[in-house]
C-alpha cells in the first residue's frame, strides 16, 4: 500500500511530535533553547533520530523499524543515551516511516520509541571504526554476517553457498533466525575474498525485488560448525554429523511453510547471476479444491493479484474446483503460491501448485459461453507494473487485519465496519491512520478477511475514489 509521502504531512507529523520530543529534549540538552529550535526547523531527511530506546536493545531490532519502509543503507547506535540513528536509501522511504509511524506508535520490546528527522542528511560511520555501524576496522575478518531484508522466498544455505562462492572458497556456513529475521554467518578461506563479496554483494538482491542481502564483517574469526545438515555446513568436514534432523529445521515456519523452489533449483539458478528472475520456472499456478459455486475469474484475480500481476485466469471446464492462474513470471507465482496454498477461501482449504503449463490459452471466440477465461493482462489494478513501487514492501501473508488506503474524503468509522460487515464477516477492531485517507480493519478470522478483500478491493466510494485493500502485518 502506499503511505503518503506529502513532506508537508511530513513537517506536520513532526509538529505532532513535538510535545513529546520536547521533554525529552530539554532533559538531555538543559532547556537549550537553540537546540529546541533546531528540532522545529528539522526538514525531512533519509537520516531518522530514534530515542527512549530500551536498554540493551540490539541493533537489529532497531533497523527491524525502518525495513518495511525500504533499504536501510546505515545504522549508528548509541548506546548510552538509549538512542539510535537509522539511514533509510531514499527521504521518500524516512518521510513514509514517520507517517505512519504516528499512527501506529513504534515499539521496541515493548516498550514505545520516538522517532524524529534528524539534523544530518546521512550517516558518514565508515571513518569512525569504534562505531557499530562501520565494520570498516574488521575488513581482515574473513567471516561475514549476512542479514536478508524482504525475505518473501526462502533462502537456503546452497543458495548462499553458490552465490558467494564466486569470490572464492566458501569453507562454513551457519544459517540461524534471530528477532524473526534470517541471518547467516559465512567463512571465507582468505579475508580479501570476503571484502570483495562485501562490496560486490551488499545491498543486491537475490531475487528480484526482493531478498536484499546486508552484509557486514562479523566480529568472528573462525566458525565452529558442530553439524552438516540444512542450517549449518563445513564445506572442509565431509564427514561430520548430520545431527538432530527436527531441531534443524524448527525454524523454517518462519520462512514459510513450503519452500516454493527446491533447494538444488535455487542454488542452480542463483549460480548464474544473483538476481534471479524465477527463469525456468512457470508463470503459471494450478488452484484446485475450490468451492465451484462461488469462485469467479475476477475473484482468483483480486486474490492472487496480492502477491502478483495477473494475466489470465482459467476455471477449468470439467473441473470447476479447479483453475489456472498465469501470473507475470515465475517469481510472483513461486510468492503466491507460498502464501496461498492451504488458505481457507470460500469455506474449503485450497491448494496451490505450480503448474505445467508455461501460458494460460484463451479459448476461441464464442467458445466460452460459461465466461470460465478471462484476460486480465491489460488491467489497471495490476500493484506490481510500476517499477520500486511501495507495493513490493508490503507483501503479507494473509492476515485478519487489512490494511484500506484512498478512502474517500468524509467516509466514516460507521460506513467502513457496515460496508465490511456485509461481506459475511465480523468486524473486531477498527483503527483510521492520522489523514483518515487510510485505515486498519480486524475480521475475526483469516479467512473473512480473504473475503472482504476478494470482495472490496477496488471498491467505488464513488467521486472516483477506489478503495485499496491489502493483508496488513499490524494487530489494532
Amino acid at each position: 500500500y502506499s503511505l503518503s509521502s506529502d513532506v508537508a504531512v511530513g513537517v506536520k507529523v513532526r509538529n505532532n511530535l513535538e510535545m513529546d520530543l520536547c521533554s525529552l529534549f530539554f532533559s538531555s540538552a538543559n532547556g537549550s533553547d537553540s537546540k529546541k529550535q533546531r528540532l522545529d526547523e528539522s526538514p525531512p531527511s533519509r537520516v531518522l533520530h530514534i530515542r527512549k530506546l530500551p536498554n540493551e536493545v540490539t541493533e537489529t531490532e532497531v533497523i527491524a523499524l525502518g525495513l518495511p519502509f525500504g533499504k536501510v543503507t546505515n545504522i549508528l547506535m548509541l548506546k548510552g543515551k538509549n538512542q539510535a540513528f537509522l539511514e533509510l536509501g531514499t527521504e521518500e522511504a524516512a518521510i513514509t516511516m514517520v507517517n505512519y509511524y504516528t499512527a501506529v506508535t513504534p515499539q521496541v520490546r515493548n516498550t514505545p520509541v520516538f522517532i524524529q528527522y534528524s539534523n544530518h542528511k546521512e550517516l558518514k560511520t565508515d571513518s569512525s571504526p569504534g562505531s557499530s555501524a562501520g565494520g570498516v576496522s574488521r575488513s581482515g575478518c574473513p567471516v561475514l554476517r549476512i542479514i536478508i531484508d524482504n525475505m518473501f522466498y526462502p533462502v537456503t544455505l546452497d543458495v548462499l553457498q553458490q552465490i558467494f562462492s564466486k569470490f572464492g572458497t566458501v569453507m562454513k556456513i551457519i544459517t540461524f533466525t534471530k528477532n524473526n529475521q534470517f541471518q547467516a554467518l559465512l567463512q571465507f578461506s582468505d579475508p580479501v575474498n570476503a571484502q570483495q563479496a562485501k562490496l560486490s554483494l551488499d545491498g543486491q538482491n537475490i531475487y528480484n525485488s526482493c531478498c536484499t542481502l546486508r552484509i557486514d564483517f562479523s566480529k568472528l574469526v573462525n566458525l565452529n560448525v558442530k553439524y552438516n545438515n540444512d542450517k549449518s555446513r563445513d564445506y572442509t568436514r565431509p564427514d561430520l554429523p548430520t545431527g538432530d534432523g527436527d531441531s534443524a529445521n524448527k525454524d523454517h515456519s518462519l520462512l514459510g511453510a513450503i519452500s516454493p523452489l527446491s533447494a538444488a533449483a535455487a542454488a542452480a539458478a542463483a549460480a548464474g547471476r544473483v538476481a534471479l528472475s524465477g527463469s525456468g520456472v512457470s508463470g503459471v499456478l494450478l488452484a484446485s479444491n475450490l468451492n465451484e459455486e462461488m469462485v469467479t475469474p475476477q475473484s482468483l484475480f483480486t486474490l492472487f493479484g496480492v502477491y502478483g500481476d495477473v494475466q489470465r485466469v482459467k476455471i477449468l471446464y470439467n473441473k470447476k474446483d479447479s483453475a489456472l492462474i498465469q501470473l507475470s513470471d515465475g517469481n510472483q507465482a513461486q510468492l503466491a503460491m507460498s502464501h496461498l496454498n492451504g488458505q481457507k477461501v470460500f469455506g474449503k482449504v485450497m491448494r496451490v501448485t505450480l503448474s505445467k503449463h508455461q501460458t494460460v490459452a484463451l479459448p476461441r471466440e464464442g467458445l466460452d459461453d460459461q465466461l470460465l477465461t478471462k484476460d486480465f493482462a491489460g488491467s489497471p489494478l495490476h500493484r506490481f507494473k510500476k517499477p520500486g513501487s511501495k507495493n513490493f514492501q508490503n507483501i503479507f501473508p494473509p492476515s485478519a487485519t487489512l490494511h484500506l488506503s484512498n478512502i474517500r474524503e468524509g467516509v466514516g468509522e460507521e460506513d467502513l465496519r457496515l460496508l465490511f460487515s456485509n461481506s459475511g464477516g465480523a468486524v473486531k477492531a477498527f483503527k483510521f491512520f492520522q489523514d483518515r485517507k487510510m485505515a486498519l480493519i480486524q475480521m475475526s478470522s483469516v479467512e473473512e478477511a480473504i473475503q472482504a478483500l476478494m470482495d472490496l478491493h477496488n471498491y467505488d466510494m464513488g467521486g472516483n475514489h477506489h478503495l485499496k485493500v491489502s493483508f496488513s502485518k499490524s494487530t489494532i
